[in-house]
């Protein structure tokens, strides 16, 4: 081969090689492949504000978040308001104050409350998720409300309208079905436009009758007490909706008023003690909600999201599983937490 040839073949071996190398270097910064070079990188730190660390249901999201944090190799740390909306808000600017976190999971008490926070925090480059609690004004759309804030859940409404689907099925050849509905909290406007939605859906219903709506909480001993009081006023009532926690109240007090198989039970919630009762037949339904899997989901996101990978605005929890728990419905579904 002639000089002149071959250092022409050198010349366009080299310009190929450099090429190739420009394309993987492309590749790996371009953002559908940023998880590859920022997973390692910028979240350290997670920050979880849930409802309560008292709570059952807030620490079945609690236990996904840990388990995904740990196997990103990432810390969590579960800030406590104890259903104080207004502490909430607090341990939020603190948190965002301290720089020590990259990410944040809100479940929200109020989601109008924290909405200023979140916008501060999105602003200060800190991943935002708000899980199960809708953050801003509208209670009817499980979509972000919030430019750059990650939302997983359902939204209230959706829960509400659930819960008296299954009333309406337990009311079915009964005329009229007296129906008692314990709310959760009467200052928190997700408990509001949940219980709207409870009792327009059984308005619907011809041969249902709304004859109590009290505060029953998300403790066996408020439902209890709640149960006791709706007994006493309405003996003749039919069908008892509450949270799966103040459910299992109720069931205490509809046992010692010797109405046990008269009145049909119906939880809030995926815990077993509520799974149990509806596969015993001694509860009708339960509202289903995969709600470990939702913590899980919420980290994921918010880890991803705060490596710079662009994951959606949104996931809608009712995805993982039938929310309408009835014991056909229920199949091998395995509770993911116990009140």
């Amino acid at each position: 081969m002639k000089a002149s040839r071959m250092m022409r073949v050198r010349r366009t071996a080299l310009a190929l090689s450099t090429v190739g190398l420009v394309l993987v270097a492309v590749f790996a910064t371009s953002p559908g492949n940023a998880g590859t070079t920022r997973q390692e990188g910028k979240v350290k730190s997670i920050a979880f504000f849930g409802f309560a660390k008292a709570n059952s249901f807030a620490n079945a999201t609690w236990t996904g978040v840990q388990q995904k944090a740990k196997a990103k190799g990432v810390k969590a740390t579960f800030f406590d308001p104890n259903f104080n909306a207004q502490t909430q808000v607090s341990q939020i600017q603190d948190a965002i104050t301290s720089g020590k976190y990259q990410a944040f999971i809100i479940q929200a008490n109020d989601g109008n409350a924290v909405v200023p926070s979140v916008k501060t925090a999105l602003k200060a480059g800190i991943a935002v998720v708000a899980e199960f609690t809708p953050v801003g004004p509208r209670y009817d759309t499980d979509k972000s409300q919030v430019p750059g804030m990650i939302f997983v859940g359902e939204s209230p409404v959706a829960n509400g309208v659930g819960l008296g689907t299954l009333a309406v099925q337990a009311c079915k050849g009964v005329n009229p079905c007296n129906v008692a509905y314990l709310e959760g909290f009467k200052a928190l406007p997700l408990d509001n436009a949940r219980t709207a939605a409870v009792k327009k859906t059984l308005g619907a219903a011809k041969n249902v009758k709304v004859v109590a709506s009290v505060e029953g909480g998300y403790t066996a001993a408020s439902g209890l007490k709640a149960a006791q009081d709706v007994i006493q006023a309405h003996p003749d009532v039919n069908v008892i909706i509450g949270s799966s926690q103040a459910i299992q109240g109720a069931e205490q007090a509809v046992k010692s008023a010797s109405l046990t198989g008269k009145v049909k039970l119906i939880g809030n919630g995926g815990s077993c003690q509520a799974l149990a009762g509806v596969r015993s037949g001694r509860w009708f339904a339960t509202y289903v909600l995969a709600e470990k899997s939702a913590g899980s989901i919420a980290a994921d996101l918010a880890i991803q999201s705060g490596n710079g990978v662009n994951v959606g605005s949104s996931f809608n929890t009712s995805k993982l599983v039938n929310p309408l728990g009835t014991k056909a419905n229920l199949g091998t579904f395995k509770a993911q937490y116990c009140d």
